[in-house]
C-alpha cells in the first residue's frame, strides 16, 4: 500500500521526537529534508524500523532523530503523534507527495464572522480605489459592490458606527482635491440604502468627535489616507524624489487612526501586500478579515496549503525572470505546469531550438530555463509547453496574421501572439485532468481579437472544469480582467480581487496585511 498523498504537517507546532506508527517510512523519505523546496518522492511503506537519520522540517528549527514507538504502549502516553493517513493507491506515483509546508497559515486568521460586533465603532480598510470621470462621478463602482456585504453584516449585527477608510490614487503623500473620496459618498449612500458621513480627514479630534457622537449603525467614510505622508510612509517632495516620512510622526498617525474604532476588519485584499499604516499599524485587541479577504485567503490556502489532486498551475506573462519566484514556489506544490503568454518563446528556443522570428525573448531568464526544468523533473511536475502559435507582422489589432508550428518555426518579421488549436488541445487535455487549478498569465494578447481565441478556449475549459467540480482560482491581474472581459467571473470557483498581493502570496511571501490580522 502507499501513502496516497502523504502529509506531515504540524510538526513546527513542537521542538523534540517525531512518532511513527509501527510501519515506518523507508530511508528514502527520512534521509530527504522537508523544507520549502521539499522532497516530493514516492513512499512505500515498509515494516523496517527506521533507520538513524535526521528529518528536518526548516533551517529555522533543530533537526530531531526519529524514533519508533509502539501506538498504545505506556511509553506512548502523553506524546504527540503525527498520523499518516491511508488511502488506496494512486494510479500515478508522482501523486504520492509530501506536502511542502506553507510558511504563513491562511486558514487561522480570525474572521468578521469570530468576532462580537454590538454597539461597538468598526474600523473598516476596505478598497474604494474607484475610477472617476471629469465630473467626479464613479464610473466603475465594482470595489465599492464588493465590500457592500461587510459593511452590511457590520450594520446588521449592531455596530454602533462602521468608520470606512481607504486611498484613492496617489497623491504622494499630500492633500489633492483631485484625489478626495467625497464623490464616493453619493454612489455608496446608493448602493447601501443609507446616509454616510463624510469627514474632511482621517485622523484628528474633529474626526474622532464625528466618530464617537455616531450610533444606530451609522456609516462615516474617512477622507483619502494618502492625504497623510505617513499611510506608506514616505511622499514624494517637490523634485519628484521620494523622502521617508518622520518616525514620530507614523506613529502618532496609526494612534490616530486606532482611536476611530473597537474592532479593526481589513477588507482591502488588493494592498494586503503593502505595510502600510491602516494595514499593520492599527492597534486593536481583535483584527479580523472581511468577507473579502476571508474568501481570498479560504482559496489560496486551497490551492497552496491542502489541495485536490492533480494540481495545475497555468502561467502566462511576457518575461520568466518576472515569474521565477512564482515558479520557483509553486514546483513543490503542483503536479502540472502549463507554461504559455510570450515566456513560452524562452522555453522553446532555450530547450528545443525553435525558431522564434521576432517574439519576445528574455534573455536573463533563458539562464534559469534549465533549473526550473530539473526542479520540476526532481517534483515529478509535468510541463506542458506550447507547440503552435498565431502569428503576426506587428503588435497590432490589423497586423498581417500567420501561423506556425514547431517543426517550421516563426518566421523572421513575425512574432507569436497568440497560441494555435494544437496547444488549445493540450491545453484542455491538462486541464481536465486537475482537480484544483490555479491560473495567472493569459495565453495570447486577448485585448485584440485575432490574437484573443488561446485565452477564450483556456477560458471555457477552466469554466467546464469548475462545473465537473475541480476548484479553479484566477491569480489577480490580466487573468481576472479576462474572466470579466467573457462574463465569466460568477462561473469559476475564485476570481481573485488583488493583483500584485496575489501575485506575492503565490510567490511564496508573506503579505503584511495578513500577517497582522489576529489569529483564531
Amino acid at each position: 500500500m502507499r501513502i496516497s498523498p502523504l502529509c506531515i504537517r504540524g510538526y513546527r507546532e513542537f521542538a523534540g521526537t517525531i512518532f511513527y506508527q509501527a510501519r515506518s517510512l523507508p530511508s528514502s523519505i527520512l534521509d530527504s529534508d522537508i523544507s520549502p523546496a521539499s522532497a516530493r518522492r514516492s513512499a512505500n511503506l515498509s515494516p523496517e524500523a527506521p533507520p538513524q537519520s535526521t528529518l528536518t522540517n526548516n533551517a529555522n528549527y533543530p533537526a530531531v532523530e526519529p524514533k519508533l514507538i509502539e501506538l498504545g504502549s505506556p511509553e506512548s502516553k502523553g506524546i504527540l503523534v503525527v498520523l499518516l493517513v491511508l488511502q488506496a493507491p494512486s494510479a500515478d506515483p508522482a501523486y504520492n507527495l509530501i506536502e511542502t509546508p506553507y510558511t504563513m497559515s491562511l486558514t487561522n486568521k480570525l474572521a468578521i464572522t469570530d468576532v462580537d460586533l454590538k454597539d461597538k465603532r468598526v474600523l473598516i480598510r476596505v478598497d474604494f480605489n474607484v475610477p472617476l470621470n471629469e465630473k467626479k462621478e464613479v464610473t466603475n463602482p465594482q470595489r465599492i459592490v464588493g465590500a457592500l456585504p461587510t459593511i452590511k453584516y457590520a450594520i446588521d449585527q449592531g455596530a454602533k458606527a462602521v468608520i470606512l477608510m481607504s486611498h484613492l490614487g496617489r497623491p504622494d503623500g499630500k492633500k489633492n482635491p483631485k484625489y478626495s473620496l467625497k464623490p464616493v459618498v453619493p454612489e455608496l449612500e446608493k448602493l447601501l440604502g443609507k446616509s454616510v458621513i463624510f469627514t474632511e480627514d482621517c485622523v484628528g479630534k474633529e474626526v474622532e468627535e464625528t466618530v464617537n457622537k455616531a450610533s444606530g449603525g451609522q456609516v462615516i467614510l474617512l477622507e483619502n489616507l494618502r492625504f497623510h505622508a505617513e499611510e506608506e510612509g514616505s511622499y514624494k517632495d517637490e523634485e519628484g524624489k521620494k523622502v521617508k516620512a518622520d518616525k514620530e510622526a507614523v506613529t502618532e498617525f496609526r494612534k490616530g487612526l486606532t482611536a476611530l474604532g473597537d474592532i479593526y476588519i481589513n477588507d482591502a485584499f488588493g494592498t494586503a501586500h503593502r505595510a502600510h499604516s491602516s494595514m499593520v499599524g492599527v492597534d486593536l485587541p481583535q483584527k479580523a478579515s472581511g468577507f473579502l479577504v476571508k474568501k481570498e485567503l479560504e482559496y489560496f490556502a486551497k490551492a497552496l496549503e491542502s489541495p485536490s489532486r492533480p494540481f495545475l498551475a497555468i502561467l502566462g506573462g511576457s518575461k520568466v525572470s518576472d515569474k521565477i519566484q512564482l515558479i520557483d514556489n509553486l514546483l513543490p506544490k503542483v503536479n502540472s505546469l502549463i507554461i504559455t503568454g510570450g515566456m513560452a518563446f524562452t522555453f522553446k528556443k532555450t530547450l528545443e531550438n525553435v525558431k522564434i522570428g521576432n517574439s519576445l525573448f528574455d534573455e536573463a531568464g533563458s539562464k534559469t530555463v534549465g533549473d526550473i526544468i530539473e526542479k520540476a523533473k526532481k517534483n515529478n511536475v509535468k510541463i506542458v509547453l506550447p507547440v503552435d502559435y498565431i502569428t503576426a507582422d506587428k503588435f497590432a489589432a490589423d497586423a498581417k496574421t500567420g501561423y506556425a508550428t514547431d517543426e517550421e518555426g516563426i518566421p523572421d518579421g513575425y512574432m507569436g501572439l497568440d497560441v494555435g488549436e494544437k496547444s488549445v488541445k493540450l491545453y484542455k487535455e491538462t486541464i481536465a485532468e486537475a482537480k484544483t487549478i490555479l491560473w495567472n498569465g493569459p495565453p495570447g494578447v486577448f485585448e485584440m481579437e485575432p490574437f484573443a481565441n488561446g485565452t477564450k478556449q483556456t477560458l471555457d475549459a477552466a469554466v467546464d472544469a469548475a462545473k465537473n467540480g475541480a476548484i479553479v482560482i484566477i491569480g489577480g491581474g490580466d487573468t481576472a480582467t479576462v474572466a470579466a472581459k467573457y462574463g465569466a467571473e460568477d462561473k469559476l470557483s475564485h476570481v481573485s480581487t488583488g493583483g500584485g498581493a496575489s501575485l506575492e502570496l503565490l510567490e511564496g511571501k508573506e503579505l503584511p496585511g495578513v500577517a497582522a490580522l489576529s489569529s483564531k
